[in-house]
């Protein structure tokens, strides 16, 4: 490399952990969280559903190219796609990140491409329904790759004994600016036959205004955020795809190498597939006319529900965060996994009758209180189990199964419903996908990973 482009690359010596990194860390879930929680769990998927029940026919199904699809399975559908998407292309790139060091960038690139395609789900109307299952598939395809990147910084800018604390602020942090934008949404629902302005158009800016959200915020993760390695010129003759192909390939052959982490990554898939499948799902669920005359809940009831469970999961990130440090990351992933497992029995046998939205809410606040430090703390504790240089190819595994991009359990969903005509028993499916994935977890063992991956322990 020449003198000139040496003082261009990115960072070449190690940084030192910086609090003000971590905080401009912190702020891309500050600011992607909007879409999650506006698009992918509250507003999206009942506004879709009710657009595309507007246009089914006769039978009460919709038809797209040909195939009929049930109104209410249309969104977990476009979930399976989009995830199977980030199958073919996440760990590509990766391994094209973790070998050019340019994470930061295309973290830049792939958050900014996402951003807009939500800004654009302000277009969805009854004339094309099926926009918004495409516009999602793509801005979901571009969340997740975004999040690639975001992950593989946690090991850069954390020691090993602060990365359940940095992991659980970063999923705090999220659940406050989702729930803050969330407020204002809430607010514009609230307000529109004063401000004379219809539903549909309501559902349609909020959605809008979570691309915006996405876009504005995460200026302030590019501004402290570093680029930890610098940037590697590409061997002669050769492509950044050819090479991140070679080195996915050394990876796969490689991971023979490490088989307590592919046993945690295969049990993490597995009960975070029922985790977002809960969350992609809810809005749908509780917002359907269910069963036995069961009346919906109204949209804004809904609104406050998933707001309530915003900043009651914040705590409860924290707690988690907490709870790691003192029980151990496994053993507090496997109390989250038992109470998960009770929500969804809890989901099929109430919320039922006059007293559905109060049910509601105790469900939201169980779910709230375990949602981000299930999560967080999985996090944490395998980026403990990636060997280093690898950092986002691993997580590129790990994101297949990442917040609202799982694809097997829509898919369950998305059948049972459709073949059983009732969205009970398909959210009681979800149950095994809690307890495959805790009889999994048990079974590894933590400090044998961290070993095989060459880091040392948060203790040592």
């Amino acid at each position: 490399m020449s003198t000139q482009s040496a003082s261009n690359a990115e960072s070449a010596a190690p940084l030192p952990y910086s609090r003000k990194e971590q905080v401009g860390w912190y702020f891309y879930d500050w600011a992607n969280s909007a879409f999650s929680t506006t698009v992918g769990t509250v507003f999206l998927g009942p506004y879709v559903a009710s657009l595309a029940r507007a246009a089914a026919g006769g039978d009460g199904v919709v038809r797209l190219l040909g195939f009929p699809i049930a109104p209410d399975s249309f969104l977990p559908y476009c979930i399976s796609i989009s995830v199977l998407l980030q199958v073919l292309f996440l760990p590509i790139l990766g391994a094209i990140a973790d070998y050019s060091h340019l994470r930061k960038r295309m973290m830049q690139l792939f958050a900014t491409t996402g951003a807009i395609f939500t800004i654009a789900m302000f277009f969805v109307t009854g004339g094309v329904w099926w926009l918004g299952g495409l516009l999602f598939i793509l801005a979901n395809l571009s969340f997740g790759a975004a999040i690639v990147f975001y992950n593989a910084y946690l090991p850069d800018i954390a020691a090993p004994e602060d990365r359940d604390r940095v992991s659980s602020a970063g999923w705090a942090m999220g659940y406050l600016g989702g729930g803050l934008l969330l407020i204002l949404n809430l607010a514009l629902y609230q307000l529109r036959d004063q401000l004379g302005i219809d539903a549909g158009l309501v559902v349609r800016i909020n959605l809008a205004s979570a691309g915006i959200w996405w876009l504005g915020w995460s200026s302030l993760t590019w501004a402290r955020l570093r680029p930890r390695h610098a940037a590697r010129a590409l061997p002669p003759g050769r492509g950044y795809l050819s090479v991140g192909f070679q080195q996915l390939r050394d990876t796969f052959r490689e991971a023979d190498k490490y088989p307590e982490t592919i046993r945690y990554l295969i049990a993490y898939l597995i009960y975070n597939d029922g985790i977002q499948t809960v969350i992609s799902i809810s809005a749908i669920f509780a917002a359907a006319p269910l069963i036995q005359g069961g009346l919906a809940i109204e949209q804004g009831s809904l609104t406050i529900v998933i707001l309530m469970i915003q900043f009651v999961a914040f705590g409860g990130a924290l707690l988690w965060g907490r709870l790691a440090e003192r029980f151990g990351a496994k053993q507090a992933i496997v109390v989250s996994l038992v109470i998960w497992a009770g929500v969804v029995v809890y989901a099929y046998v109430g919320l039922q009758g006059e007293n559905r939205v109060t049910e509601f809410m105790i469900l939201g606040a169980v779910i709230a209180v375990v949602l981000g430090g299930s999560q967080a703390i999985s996090r944490s504790l395998f980026a403990q189990m990636i060997p280093k240089g690898k950092e986002a190819e691993f997580f590129s595994i790990y994101e297949i199964s990442e917040r609202g991009t799982s694809w097997i359990g829509p898919i369950v969903f998305g059948l049972v419903n459709q073949l059983t005509g009732s969205l009970r028993p398909a959210i009681v499916s979800l149950i095994v996908f809690f307890t495959v994935g805790l009889v999994l977890l048990l079974r590894v063992n933590v400090g044998k990973a961290i070993a095989e991956a060459g880091n040392r322990t948060a203790e040592a």
